[in-house]
């Protein structure tokens, strides 16, 4: 099965401890999938809600699409995700009892459906983002060095 990555929440691995992955489905309007196949979505400041037993999607914005016009949507409205309710019992259990998140990691398509995989997500703290950095800077000088050597 082909995927292909439309949007990617890259700020996630640096604020948050990712701990576990979960893919969904996305609830959306014709407009809106038009949208995200041309590849107009942002999940910058988007994260998960639990509501009334449902997951939603909040503050993802996907840009009008043009030929839609009058028909068009809400670039920043709600949209549910389509999880098992066993599962959105589980994650809403997390969210209570332990102080986690749930945040959106990547929106792809696969076999021409919109998916998001969230994450259940424990935030950092300081001295463990410049962890993060000293760790990527380590990684990027053996890079350099092992393409030097060639």
């Amino acid at each position: 099965m082909e995927e292909k990555t439309v949007a990617r929440n890259r700020k996630a691995v640096f604020e948050y401890f990712l701990l576990e992955h979960i893919e969904a489905g996305i609830s959306l309007q014709g407009s809106e999938i038009k949208s995200i196949k041309n590849g107009q979505m942002s999940l910058a400041e988007a994260y998960v809600e639990i509501r009334g037993g449902d997951a939603w999607l909040m503050n993802s914005h996907i840009a009008p699409y043009n030929p839609a016009n009058r028909y068009n949507h809400d670039p920043l409205r709600p949209r549910r995700l389509l999880l098992h309710k066993k599962e959105i019992r589980k994650l809403f259990a997390h969210v209570k009892l332990k102080g986690t998140t749930i945040i959106p990691v990547r929106v792809y398509i696969k076999v021409g459906r919109a998916k998001v995989e969230i994450a259940l997500a424990k935030g950092k703290k300081l001295y463990d983002k410049r962890e993060s950095i000293a760790q990527r800077d380590r990684d990027r000088e053996t890079q350099r060095e092992s393409n030097d050597r060639r």
